[in-house]
């Protein structure tokens, strides 16, 4: 059973009982619907108490059975609905804790609803790409209006139950400290006489000058939802609830519905907020592996990254030392922590309160004894094998037993790291994304000796950072900058054979990237990725690329830091101006290579960098570098600007068809620069099973 029933004082008190939010389920719908059926039949109740079980009213749909055949099983929600709006008892909805989606959408077809305050309120279906589906667009506005109930369906925003109170949405909200169930029970005694049961069905919309009102605001929608097109769809819908009958506007919000349920974005959509939650599932390690305690945390360099990652601990209430080998450097990094935090409480996004708190949060000591009894520590050194193992040793000498020693490294190797100690199995890569403590990703990589504690309190902690942490295997680069390294190396050879860094970047970002190759190298520092092809150099010779990137560092040329790059900048000002200095470097390079430049198509840059990302990815799942294409897509979606509406670039992959992505591969690899095309086997066998990376 997902539903409780019990009677009190002649009033059936129905609760959905479906973990952890009482998702509406198959099951969950069938017990809720012959509860109400075994009121219904009673002849001695004379009221129906509809409620959740736990910390939740309903957060709606069952995400254990979305996309699945369950979903749209009889009973429907529609049919749950219908079952209480069509009862001939009272029936209250008694709110708590959540009510969301379908669950509102329940509560809506109550003839009463009651609720305790602090109570999340939300339709939030537009971001999964979709509607509310079960009658929301029809009968949110006629209890709360037409403007409040367009703005809660467009932004799916929750609102607390305490600031609706006075609205139709609610006949009255209890004070805080109220037990519910009791308090329901009497208010539905109150009204068991009463006839005839309001329904919100019955009810009018009334706005005056409504088609101005949402002529006004279709053009704002749609100017802010760019490419997604749920929100200008909830527009739509919500205004059948003025401009149609009830019947006419379900019917109208379901096609609808179902239409945004076939499209590419709300698909992608879904793909990243299972693939979000699917990231931490391991299985090796068990949901119920104990973890260890992390109460105190340190941080190895005060520079931008070790401040960021700082900052990330204080965010989360831990207390974070940083150390440094310098005083001057100590200093300057807890200067600019200080300044990052004053910007944002000058912005309004933090209280003074909130901004002291986090700063004291953060202490500084040039002593490696200071640091001993952290719980973890992150090494945020530069990336260079031998200053790693300097760090790794001295921490080896001085934390305590069980202290969590995490490297932030980005591309090297965290089993020749976890070597430098004498407790491998304490050893983990902890690869933070600039800005630290902006980006979401957090990149997890599980050495080989790593222990499964330790691989499951960093997942914890990840959440208590508020990253998502995605756990990658020890290769060269991990997943994203060894994906990341194959689109660079296309960008390249697309300006050796006839582009030009403005024209390859816009095409990336008008394909939705949020900046191309070029401007994103700017932003990182090109002598980072110059020392790493110089690292590569020597252990792997014989990679092909172009130099183009190598004579741009050649000429100081670093980015942003230091005022040109592959762009120039101006003091103060981050816009990036084509260069006529570097294009005229790219066109003497092709000239000094024999190379003939052509006119390259715009479509042609974006299937070579983002099927490059996707040759290599294949490659990754294949070596079990990753363990699922939706870890893959979680990483570029969250850590290097990938359009979450193409969901990721395995993804995205599927929905041009793996047979479409091959062929192109094949094509480019009897193109110049072809020997940079090796087609990954797993790639190729997919497309001839036809199948997909995400099934």
């Amino acid at each position: 059973m997902s539903a409780d029933y019990q009677v009190h004082d002649n009033v059936a008190v129905i609760t959905l009982n479906n973990p952890p939010v009482n998702g509406m389920g198959l099951a969950t719908r069938t017990a809720a619907v012959a509860a109400l059926r075994r009121a219904q039949d009673d002849g001695a109740i004379v009221a129906i108490v509809l409620t959740g079980a736990g910390k939740a009213f309903s957060g709606g749909a069952d995400i254990k059975e979305f996309n699945s055949p369950n979903a749209l099983a009889e009973p429907s929600l529609f049919a749950l609905i219908a079952t209480a709006e069509g009862s001939t008892k009272p029936v209250v909805a008694a709110i708590h804790s959540v009510c969301m989606g379908g669950g509102l959408e329940l509560a809506l077809g109550c003839h009463y609803r009651v609720a305790l305050p602090g109570a999340q309120i939300a339709l939030p279906e537009v971001k999964l790409g979709l509607l509310p589906g079960a009658g929301g667009t029809q009968r949110l506005p006629r209890v709360l209006g037409l403007e409040m109930a367009l703005n809660m369906i467009v932004s799916g925003t929750p609102v607390l139950s305490e600031k609706l109170a006075g609205t139709m949405l609610f006949n009255e909200v209890f004070s805080a400290g109220t037990d519910l169930v009791p308090a329901a029970v009497a208010f539905a005694k109150s009204v068991a006489a009463l006839r005839p049961l309001p329904k919100v069905r019955e009810m009018t919309v009334d706005y005056p000058e409504h088609a101005a009102f949402l002529a006004s605001t279709r053009a704002t929608v749609k100017a802010a939802a760019g490419p997604f097109p749920a929100p200008l769809e909830c527009v739509e819908t919500v205004a059948a609830s003025v401009t149609m009958p009830f019947d006419e506007g379900i019917k109208f919000e379901r096609q609808r519905f179902m239409h945004l349920m076939q499209t590419t974005e709300s698909k992608a959509l879904r793909h990243a907020f299972f693939a979000e939650r699917l990231a931490s599932k391991i299985p090796d390690v068990p949901a119920d592996t104990p973890t260890r305690a992390i109460d105190k945390a340190a941080v190895i360099g005060a520079g931008t990254m070790g401040g960021g990652i700082a900052m990330n601990f204080a965010n989360a209430g831990i207390p974070v030392i940083l150390l440094e080998t310098k005083q001057e450097a100590l200093d300057k990094g807890l200067a600019t922590i200080r300044k990052n935090y004053e910007n944002t409480m000058k912005k309004g996004k933090l209280t003074p309160e909130k901004c002291a708190q986090r700063i004291g949060l953060i202490s500084g000591t040039l002593d490696y004894a200071a640091i001993a009894s952290a719980d973890i520590v992150v090494e945020a050194v530069f990336e260079d094998l031998a200053v790693k193992e300097t760090v790794f040793r001295q921490l080896d000498a001085v934390m305590k037993p069980g202290a969590i020693l995490a490297s932030n490294t980005s591309t090297l190797d965290v089993d020749k790291i976890a070597a430098f100690t004498g407790r491998p199995q304490d050893v983990i890569g902890t690869h933070f994304f600039s800005p630290a403590n902006v980006m979401k990703l957090l990149e997890i990589v599980r050495g080989k000796a790593t222990a499964k504690d330790v691989l499951a309190t960093t997942l914890a902690l990840s959440k208590k950072l508020k990253k998502t942490g995605v756990v990658s295997g020890v290769c060269d680069g991990f997943i994203g900058n060894r994906m990341v390294e194959q689109y660079v190396r296309q960008a390249g050879f697309l300006l050796d054979e006839g582009a030009l860094p403005a024209q390859v970047d816009r095409a990336a970002e008008q394909f939705g990237f949020a900046m191309g190759p070029f401007r994103m190298g700017d932003l990182a520092g090109n002598d980072i990725g110059w020392y790493i092809r110089k690292r590569r150099a020597i252990e792997s010779p014989g990679m092909l690329y172009s130099k183009t990137a190598d004579l741009l560092c050649e000429q100081g040329r670093f980015g942003q830091k230091t005022g040109a790059g592959w762009y120039d900048y101006k003091a103060g000002d981050r816009t990036a101006y084509p260069s006529p200095l570097v294009d005229d470097m790219v066109l003497a390079h092709s000239a000094a290579l024999g190379v003939t430049r052509r006119v390259i198509s715009d479509a042609e840059i974006v299937e070579r960098l983002v099927y490059s990302l996707v040759n290599e990815g294949a490659q990754i799942l294949a070596e079990g570098i990753a363990m699922r294409a939706s870890d893959i897509d979680m990483v570029y979606l969250t850590g290097y600007g990938f359009p979450l509406y193409r969901g990721g670039p395995m993804f995205y992959a599927d929905t041009v068809g793996l047979p479409n992505v091959l062929a192109a591969i094949e094509h480019y690899a009897r193109g110049a620069n072809g020997a940079a095309w090796v087609a990954a086997p797993l790639l190729v066998q997919l497309a001839a099973d036809g199948k997909q990376f995400n099934r």
